[in-house]
């Protein structure tokens, strides 16, 4: 007899449908499994019927039986086939209906079985109801640890089961299916909590400032100071002057963390991303890729968020230079032989490092043993492509013990996220037609039209060009910044107070002359 269950499978961020078809002939006892499965899907076949046999279920036997996995173009991996391939199992013997008070033909299907008949989580639940209910779908019959991330889809049922024992007896007419179907709740994370606040960071106004400027358009940042500062501290706290993810940001970003398995507490995530990566971390482990399928890395896992990296000159050169591409597109490309993947990475990178490798370089009471050429090593393990690609270069000075005793309470993050968000509703306003959400995404034509600092801001650049040796892409930057600090003081026009701030953010471009002159 044959059988068909409609099931689904991720590539990238995205799910296409699979047919599992399973043919139950009369011949030499044999299990066939083709449409290019991987390891994990070939194995399938010993946990459906230990569960089958576990729970007194019919296991063909003395059978011929070929399970076909349509489009068998596609390789197919991971373990979310099970629980499809052992209904169509049931269907093909008779055990159970293939339409009837829940229409296994108007629903995808994912699960993994153990041993005994649970259903276990899997990956891209999310994105597997997101094709539902594009294909028109009744819903998804997913994993109850799935369940939360599923019911983030409106308009579609989301079965949510645990155990295989409930699910064969809804079909069968012994069990209510509507005690299985899962009901949505709303969200009660708060998307600002557990990351501290400004208002304890004492002094350092000036890098206050800059931050606020690159969370108000976006725009990567790289603050240069001595071991203790408070550079890990303050890139912390960034992700809570970021205004809140809206429903499709943080739909994109939640199908990114549900396709990898890192969704940890189920539905919409609330709270913007924030990556640190220690800096031994591979190249693969930054963009992504691995054996099979890739993989999205750190890059994507901070969409629309932040991605810190600390004491960046000790990164591996090769992953650094993997940051370049996505910097500009807001994407990874990863390639292999038989496919490519393409993964969101719209980010905000946050990177820190010591103005040498001791960390003293400049300090008055002389405790730095670096030589100029040492510290010249140092700075270059940051290539002029990479620092062409953050727009904000920021000092981060120690703050004396006296002051940090007498500091007063800052200004509080809600207080910097006020002026933050009404900056990014101007650009949200302004760009509405583009799909653009902040400054730092405008391209060549947009920023002529947008941020024309007039003849005075035109010599200005032009001066500062000269003195930097500044490149293309700097001077595309620095208009970029400028029109995010007129952003923040609701100012349609650039003026050249805007320019003379955001120049004064570009002190490591290639002209390595100008840290120098910053840190000593």
């Amino acid at each position: 007899m044959l059988a068909k269950i409609h099931s689904g499978a991720v590539l990238g961020i995205d799910a296409f449908r699979i047919d599992v078809e399973i043919d139950i002939t009369l011949g030499f006892s044999a299990f066939h499994l083709v449409g290019l499965p991987d390891s994990a899907v070939r194995e399938s076949r010993l946990r459906i019927q230990s569960a089958m046999e576990n729970l007194a279920l019919d296991f063909p036997r003395g059978r011929r039986v070929t399970v076909n996995l349509a489009p068998a173009s596609i390789r197919k991996d991971g373990t979310a086939l099970d629980l499809p391939i052992a209904l169509a199992l049931m269907v093909a013997q008779g055990d159970i209906p293939a339409s009837g008070n829940l229409e296994l033909d108007r629903y995808l299907i994912v699960g993994e079985l153990a041993l005994d008949g649970r259903v276990r989580k899997v990956r891209g639940a999310l994105s597997l109801a997101v094709l539902a209910r594009e294909r028109g779908y009744k819903g998804v019959i997913v994993p109850s640890d799935n369940a939360d991330e599923a019911g983030v889809v409106q308009g579609i049922d989301v079965v949510a089961i645990d155990h295989l024992r409930p699910l064969i007896a809804a079909l069968q007419g012994r069990g209510d299916i509507d005690e299985l179907r899962h009901v949505a709740t709303a969200p009660t994370t708060d998307p600002f909590g557990g990351s501290g606040d400004f208002a304890q960071v004492a002094g350092q106004a000036p890098v206050k400032r800059a931050l606020e400027v690159a969370a108000a358009g976006s725009h990567n940042v790289l603050m240069i100071g001595p071991p203790g500062s408070g550079k890990s501290m303050l890139a912390r706290r960034i992700p809570t002057i970021l205004p809140p993810m809206s429903f499709e940001e943080a739909l994109q970003t939640t199908r990114i963390y549900s396709v990898t398995g890192h969704l940890a507490d189920g539905g919409l995530m609330q709270r913007r991303p924030f990556r640190a990566p220690h800096h031994t971390i591979s190249d693969v482990g930054l963009a992504g890729g691995g054996s099979g399928v890739p993989r999205p890395g750190e890059l994507s896992l901070a969409h629309n968020g932040v991605l810190f990296l600390d004491e960046v000159p000790e990164f591996r050169r090769s992953a650094l230079e993997v940051l370049r591409q996505p910097l500009e597109n807001g994407s990874v490309t990863l390639t292999r032989s038989m496919l490519s993947v393409t993964y969101p990475a719209s980010l905000m990178l946050v990177a820190a490092m010591n103005p040498c490798r001791c960390g003293h370089f400049g300090d008055p009471d002389g405790r730095c043993q670096c030589s100029i050429d040492d510290v010249r090593r140092y700075r270059n393990r940051l290539s002029g492509p990479l620092l062409d690609r953050i727009d904000i270069h920021v000092h981060v000075p120690p703050v004396p013990y006296a002051k940090i005793r007498r500091a007063k309470r800052g200004e509080s993050s809600e207080s910097i996220r006020h002026r933050v968000r009404r900056a990014r509703d101007r650009q949200s306003a302004r760009f509405e037609d583009h799909n653009i959400h902040a400054n730092a995404q405008i391209g060549p034509d947009l920023l002529r039209a947008h941020a024309d600092p007039g003849d005075d801001g035109h010599e200005m650049l032009e001066s500062a060009v000269d003195r930097f040796g500044l490149s293309a892409r700097s001077c595309a930057r620095i208009l970029k910044v400028a029109r995010t600090i007129a952003d923040l003081d609701g100012c349609d026009d650039l003026s050249t107070a805007h320019l003379a701030e955001a120049i004064q953010y570009r002190n490591l471009d290639q002209g390595r002359e100008s840290l120098t002159r910053l840190t000593g």
